[in-house]
């Protein structure tokens, strides 16, 4: 069974759903390409999820021995955290209601199988 290196972010001030577009673009990917995406990525969540992976890949090296060459991201999931609940002044003396999300991201880190060929013989 390959060895897997985490790291989590809790209740980070972004959206769930803006922060997924970020993790979409680098799920399944080589960790050392992912570091590039995000490093040109465009997005104001690219910042936080980069240093996340970066975390990811510390732990690893540090935790387990692996080297950042031979990991991939097995698994990265963005929940909701709780939301900031504030209130906004309308017209008429009203008052609505606004809900500041934040997110929970976790990563986990697996190392690349190397899988050989079966050579059949005649």
């Amino acid at each position: 069974m390959p060895t897997t290196a985490t790291a989590k972010l809790k209740y980070l001030r972004i959206g769930p759903r803006k922060v997924r577009l970020v993790a979409d673009a680098i799920r399944g990917r080589r960790a050392l390409q992912a570091v590039e995406i995000l490093s040109l990525l465009n997005k104001r969540a690219a910042h936080p999820v980069l240093k996340l992976l970066k975390s990811a890949l510390a732990n690893a090296k540090h935790n387990h021995s692996l080297e950042p060459e031979n990991l991939r991201i097995a698994k990265l999931t963005v929940d909701g955290g709780a939301a900031l609940k504030r209130y906004m002044p309308k017209a008429h003396g009203r008052a609505t209601p606004v809900r500041e999300r934040t997110s929970h991201i976790n990563l986990v880190l697996s190392e690349i199988e190397n899988k050989k060929k079966d050579i059949k013989k005649k």
